[in-house]
């Protein structure tokens, strides 16, 4: 019976040796754990009283589409090491139209790996492969730096250190400048589904706006009295000056919203948002005006082709595009950019003016891209 007792005596033996309580079980993802036992009482610990740090300077960063921008992050330890760690760094990403699709709520806010860096060895996942990189301009720098801006690269990005049992993050907000513009479909106003005004913004080089961006445009002035879809599923407005029909007078200024509504079912407007662009929107000068098909072709005919309304906007927007001739655009709208208001061009206040969808045989001008 003694020698069946034995085995288990000596386990308990081996559990109440000094230093066996706080030794961590090996691991199996390439770090070294060291023994802890000092802690603070509250679930804090520290590693040999070392304590990791990760700052940003900034926590948004915005960018023109097509450039490249740099996401701060630095890491320290306090006090500072004589000697550099083996640390691992891991950037990820939230979409800012995280909600791009039917699915569950709780799938929003998963976040996507962007690159994972362990030493000098570094692999970049999906649509950002070959587009990142660290920048590692001086020790602790882990900063991201992304080439090739694309619309869809807005968000909210996180850096996060790990070394040992310290883990730490922070975030940064990669914002685009570019507009806010309102779209609707050549059939009327509230033709598109959810997917169907995500469609119309990407044929218009642009994507659907998200809240914040439509938040930034109603605070420089845009006002509209259509509801349209943005990127997280809801269905808002803008309005600066209440009236009647718009939500009443009795409502103060702001965004106007009707919440989540179902994505194939409800049909609305939508607000699109285009940035900066490589190329150039100009008005084609022709001796005669032309029809639409004329006007694709005279593009064409001019090495460009014919622009889009989102194209028009950002030049507007961006650029001071200002010409007070209408013109065709893709979309067969016909429309004008005026960012000096004046006499004989519109209301009073600047802005891109439409004709909104005319027969394509009538004749105006044609505003090109290239």
């Amino acid at each position: 019976m003694l020698a069946l007792l034995r085995p288990l005596l000596a386990a308990c033996l081996c559990l109440l040796a000094p230093g066996a309580r706080g030794r961590a079980p090996p691991r199996g993802d390439g770090f070294h754990y060291q023994d802890i036992s000092d802690g603070n009482g509250k679930g804090e610990i520290y590693f040999n009283g070392v304590r990791l740090h990760v700052e940003t300077p900034r926590l948004s960063v915005s960018a023109t589409r097509g450039s490249s921008v740099t996401l701060p992050c630095h890491f320290r330890y306090e006090p500072e090491l004589s000697a550099p760690r083996r640390t691992r760094v891991k950037w990820s990403w939230l979409p800012a139209n995280a909600a791009g699709g039917p699915v569950a709520p709780e799938a929003f806010v998963r976040e996507t790996e962007v690159m994972v860096a362990v030493g000098d060895r570094h692999r970049s996942y999906g649509g950002f492969r070959g587009r990142v990189r660290l920048r590692r301009s001086a020790p602790g720098d882990m900063s991201l730096v992304i080439t090739g801006l694309r619309l869809n690269d807005t968000g909210r990005y996180r850096c996060e250190v790990i070394d040992g049992l310290e883990d730490e993050s922070v975030t940064v907000e990669l914002e685009l400048r570019g507009v806010v513009f309102p779209y609707y479909s050549q059939r009327g106003r509230y033709q598109f589904n959810f997917f169907g005004a995500q469609q119309a913004c990407r044929d218009q080089e642009a994507t659907l706006a998200t809240f914040e961006q439509l938040f930034a445009a109603w605070e420089d002035g845009l006002d509209w009295c259509n509801a349209g879809w943005l990127a997280d599923g809801t269905v808002q407005y803008p309005i600066t000056a209440p009236r009647g029909g718009c939500g009443g007078v009795e409502l103060a200024p702001g965004l106007r919203s009707y919440g989540q509504r179902h994505r194939l079912l409800h049909r609305y407007d939508a607000f699109c948002f285009s940035a900066s662009l490589k190329g150039t929107v100009y008005f084609l000068k022709q001796p005669t005006k032309l029809n639409f098909t004329e006007g694709v072709q005279a593009c064409a005919g001019d090495g460009g082709r014919i622009a889009t309304t989102g194209q028009m906007y950002a030049a507007w927007r961006l650029a001071g595009l200002d010409r007070c001739d209408a013109g065709w655009l893709s979309d067969g709208s016909v429309r004008y950019p005026i960012a000096r208001a004046r006499a004989n061009c519109g209301p009073s206040e600047p802005g891109v003016r439409s004709f909104g969808f005319p027969p394509r045989n009538m004749h105006f001008g044609v505003y090109c891209y290239r």
